[in-house]
């Protein structure tokens, strides 16, 4: 399964990548599957694992860890932002 990924703000700084497409394991079904595979990487990705407190949306719709990830899907990430 082939995804779009974004990285927004602070995340895309940090990572160094503003965007990447992914081939997915078949393991990853969820956007918290997602997440814990990205945080596996290491290093500055562990920012995306549990405990974190990044949001995300798959096709512009804000989704939870339970959200059921698709074929061809766009998910963001980004961190929460607050405003004044």
């Amino acid at each position: 399964m082939s995804v779009k990924v974004l990285y927004f703000a602070s995340l895309r700084e940090s990572l160094g990548y503003s965007h990447e497409t992914l081939t997915l394991p078949p393991t990853i079904a969820t956007l918290g599957d997602l997440r814990a595979h990205l945080a596996r990487r290491g290093g500055v990705w562990e920012a995306l694992g549990d405990g974190h407190n990044v949001r995300a949306a798959i096709n512009q719709e804000m989704a939870g860890p339970d959200a059921l990830v698709q074929p061809r899907d766009e998910i963001a990430f980004f961190p929460p932002v607050t405003g004044g």
